[in-house]
Order: C-alpha cells, then sequence, then structure tokens
C-alpha cells in the first residue's frame, strides 16, 4: 500500500470491517509488479482451510469481481478496499483487481489492449482459483466505477461477441455461462458523449486509449471499440446502474441504460436527484455515506438474486421503467 496516498486510504477506509477474511496482494500473472496484483476478501471462514479447522461454509458462494476507477491513468484497489468487504460480509466472495493503468509516455503502442489483457488474466486467475476462496466460479458478478466500470462493460460484451474479442486478440478466459450479472457506478458507458461540446473528459481520452494515438483514425470510428453501449447484445448479463444527476458521466448512464432497455436486458437502476449532495461521480466508494449505504443493499439484493444457482432472466424493466429518481 506504499504507493497509494495516506489520506485516501484513511478516506474510504476508517473504521475497517472485521468480519472477513483478507488475502492481500496476490499476483495473478506473475511478474510481481503492483498492476498484477489482486485482493480476494470473503464472509469469515469461507476461504481456504488451515489449522484452524474446517470452513464455515461447506456451499460455494457467487464472486463479485471488482476493478477500480480512476480515467484509466491512475487509481488503486488499495482504497476500494472498504466498499469490497462490505459486499463481502453480505455473503458473496470479492475480488479486488489491480489493472496496468496507462501511461502517457509510455512506449506501449495499445492502450486498451493492455488492460483488456489484464482484465482477461485476473479473470482467468479467479476461473482457476476462486473456488479455493470459498467462491463459485460458475457464478460470477462483474463491478467496476468509472473507467472500471467501462472495463467490466466491454468484457461482458466481448464474451458473447467474437467481432469484440477479435478487436482485442482476446479469447476470453471467463464462459459467458459464468458470468451472471454486471454492476455499473457512475460508468464510462457511452464514448459518444467525449465528443459533444465542453465535456469535460475532452477526446483525448480516447486517443490515449488508442494504438498509436489513434493517428490516421477516424475517432469517432475508433471509440466504437472502446464505447460499451455499442456493444449491448444477445447473452448480454443482467446490470445494475447506479448514478446521479450530480455524476458528470450523468447522461452516459442514462443512454446505456435506455440501450439495455430497447435490447430487452433486465436492468436495475438507482439514480440519485441533484438535491443529495454526496452523490457526487463515484460516491459509492465511500462506505461511510448513506447514499452509498442505499446502493450497497441494492447491490447485494441484485447479486444474490442473478447468481442463484437456477436464474430466470427477466425482460428489461425490473424497477417499473426508469426508476425514481431518489
Amino acid at each position: 500500500m506504499a504507493a497509494i496516498a495516506r489520506h485516501e486510504l484513511a478516506r474510504f477506509n476508517a473504521d475497517p470491517i472485521t468480519g472477513v477474511d483478507y488475502v492481500t496482494d496476490i499476483d495473478f500473472v506473475g511478474d510481481g509488479i503492483r498492476g498484477h496484483l489482486l485482493d480476494v476478501i470473503s464472509p469469515r471462514g469461507s476461504g481456504p482451510r488451515d489449522n484452524s479447522g474446517p470452513r464455515n461454509n461447506t456451499d460455494p458462494l457467487p464472486v463479485y469481481v471488482y476493478f477500480h476507477g480512476g480515467g484509466w491513468t491512475s487509481g488503486d484497489k488499495g482504497p476500494l478496499t472498504k466498499y469490497c468487504a462490505s459486499q463481502a460480509v453480505a455473503g458473496m466472495v470479492v475480488v479486488n483487481v489491480n489493472y496496468r493503468t496507462v501511461k502517457l509516455r509510455s512506449t506501449i503502442r495499445s492502450r486498451m489492449s493492455h488492460i483488456m489483457d489484464d482484465a482477461d488474466a485476473a479473470l482467468a486467475w479467479v476461473r482457476d482459483h476462486i473456488s479455493e476462496y470459498g467462491g463459485d466460479p460458475t457464478r460470477i458478478v462483474l463491478g467496476g466505477d468509472s473507467a472500471g466500470g467501462q472495463i467490466t462493460a466491454l468484457y461482458s460484451s466481448m464474451v458473447n461477441t467474437p467481432e469484440l474479442a477479435r478487436h482485442y486478440s482476446i479469447t476470453p478466459s471467463l464462459p459467458a455461462s459464468s458470468l451472471r450479472g454486471l454492476v455499473q457506478h457512475c460508468s464510462v458507458s457511452d464514448f459518444s458523449v467525449v465528443f459533444d461540446r465542453g465535456f469535460i473528459l475532452g477526446i483525448g481520452f480516447v486517443r490515449m486509449l488508442l494504438p498509436l494515438r489513434g493517428r490516421g483514425r477516424s475517432l469517432r470510428r475508433a471509440a466504437r471499440f472502446l464505447s460499451p453501449i455499442e456493444w449491448i447484445g444477445a447473452g448480454y448479463p443482467p446490470v445494475l446502474v447506479t448514478t446521479s444527476e450530480r455524476d458528470f458521466l450523468y447522461q452516459a448512464n442514462l443512454n446505456y441504460v435506455a440501450r439495455l432497455r430497447s435490447e430487452g436486458i433486465d436492468v436495475e437502476t438507482l439514480i440519485f436527484a441533484r438535491s443529495r449532495r454526496n452523490a457526487e461521480h463515484t460516491w459509492q466508494q465511500n462506505a461511510r455515506l448513506p447514499e452509498s449505504q442505499e446502493v450497497y443493499a441494492l447491490l447485494q439484493g441484485f447479486v444474490k438474486r442473478v447468481s442463484a444457482p437456477t436464474v430466470t432472466r427477466q425482460l428489461a424493466g425490473v424497477d417499473g421503467g426508469w426508476g425514481a429518481i431518489r
């Protein structure tokens, strides 16, 4: 954790949750870099057996795999520890994942590709090892905030869309049948908003994520392979979207929800009104906020529903239209 600012860790991880087991800094690639480390947080006693006795739970638990945000250029799993523990204590095994962020002066030519490679490598590790920690590798829900939401939403399409998988030269390690759901917190789910005049991100973020910074290509066409909204179709998992009118990605999230509904995808939403002052971009990371606790309650019910051993997927409109703006 030395690379993470102390004030950042203290802000998000005050009063740590003690009713769970923590296994930290597992190297899921084997090269020793921080971008290839993950943590596993599980309900007390559900993890690997040791000299203290057998597991408290014999039935494998659903698995929630989370990718942090940070605009693809920064961020770390460390400040998300309490967020992840808050879900684990409710009865799931949670995997908190790092990935190599984009370095603006790096010589790596293909930026988004190496992030997707890391996501796939982490999920290959989950597939092969999560049963050792009490998790069920056939009942996985992906989640992320901001850029982390974009990564997981794009991967959710990749497992069902050969064209997208070929674009990133990836054969997905996670079978489509094992992907039970997707959680999106203030996600970069629609890149079309980046091209709107005055939008906070700017097209530099598109260039940053493309091979050779997009030289000689139409950025609008190239952005299609970055934009989760463009790849929703058959086999896409049920989705939970949480956002607010204070989130600068609010319209992108509304666009994404509308596309999910138009494709008949099972979707739940929690959208806070501008009057909820705590609900700034990625507020969900901060477990101390009452708005975060509302998100967690909905999230935990969502994971339980979609990861049930026998699930009949409903059509869009689980929350009855757009859902109330609270």
